[in-house]
């Protein structure tokens, strides 16, 4: 077969071309530190790439939802804890009024106090974080205990849990079930011991201690119940921040460069290119000028 000159220069150019795209590939790659720009460069890493970040968007999600979860617990807890407080220092009360030695003027003071203590935790039943009552169930947008025109408790209380999805298949639920302490009896048991208070009666403020007693130990078990469902959640997030590790990792290992293969790639390439350049000049026919000079 005859080679021809045309033959020549278009096998150089079409050389050239390739390693120009050769040297393009590698370049974006050290650019974007991705194997691929585009689905048609690889589709297998470009389809795997789409499942593995899919799967880390949805660790993320769930690491979000355990924040939320926490923000309900740990506020939740902080409530329960200044209830408990609350409780304790009526209980305080309730012994002190309850000796010989206290008079009818003495009892009506600590009645002071006590309806003070009554109306703290009235506030505390109603905490509101992120503009959300969070003792009242899923009805998180009006409060559970309101006070009415003559002084009269009215407690709404919804009983619904609210359940946040923090894994897959996974709900825990966020709140407490405010019924178990914020209940209508524990007003009405301190009510009773304001109005034995304000009656001087030795013998029901005696009656109330034991009364006490009973909301603080359901105070306390409402935390312990609480407590349990936030030690599960630090579970649930230490293993969702392993999945999340894996998953970037893997994700990476699938698309991201080895920089030192390609940098050692680039610089082989461009010896390649800057060779081909020479050998494409002497292989081209002078012309007649070349003579001519």
């Amino acid at each position: 077969m005859r080679i021809t000159q045309s033959m020549l220069s278009n096998n150089m150019l079409r050389n050239l071309s390739k390693s120009y795209e050769n040297l393009g590939t590698y370049m974006d790659q050290l650019n974007t530190g991705k194997k691929i720009t585009r689905p048609s460069d690889d589709p297998v890493v470009a389809m795997k790439g789409m499942n593995y970040r899919t799967q880390v968007t949805e660790i993320e999600q769930y690491i979000r939802n355990t924040n939320e979860v926490h923000n309900w617990m740990d506020n939740s807890d902080a409530a329960l804890d200044k209830t408990t407080q609350a409780l304790g220092r009526l209980r305080e009360l309730a012994i002190q009024a309850s000796t010989d030695t206290y008079d009818e003027a003495e009892r009506k003071n600590i009645m002071e106090e006590a309806e003070q203590l009554k109306e703290h935790i009235i506030d505390i039943a109603n905490t509101k974080v992120n503009g959300k009552y969070i003792f009242n169930g899923t009805n998180t947008d009006e409060a559970p205990i309101t006070v009415d025109d003559n002084g009269d408790l009215q407690i709404n209380q919804n009983t619904n849990p609210v359940t946040i999805e923090v894994a897959n298949g996974t709900k825990l639920q966020a709140n407490v079930n405010a019924e178990n302490v914020f209940s209508e009896k524990l007003f009405d048991d301190i009510d009773n011991f304001i109005s034995a208070l304000g009656n001087n009666d030795q013998k029901a403020i005696e009656q109330s201690i034991g009364t006490l007693d009973k909301n603080i130990d359901n105070v306390i078990n409402t935390r312990a119940d609480l407590g349990a469902r936030m030690n599960r959640l630090e579970l649930v997030e230490n293993r969702l921040n392993q999945q999340e590790i894996i998953a970037k990792r893997t994700m990476s290992k699938n698309e991201d460069i080895d920089y030192e293969k390609v940098i050692t790639n680039f610089i082989t390439q461009e010896s390649i290119h800057r060779a081909a350049l020479s050998a494409g000049s002497r292989i081209i026919q002078p012309t007649l000028l070349d003579f001519l000079r």
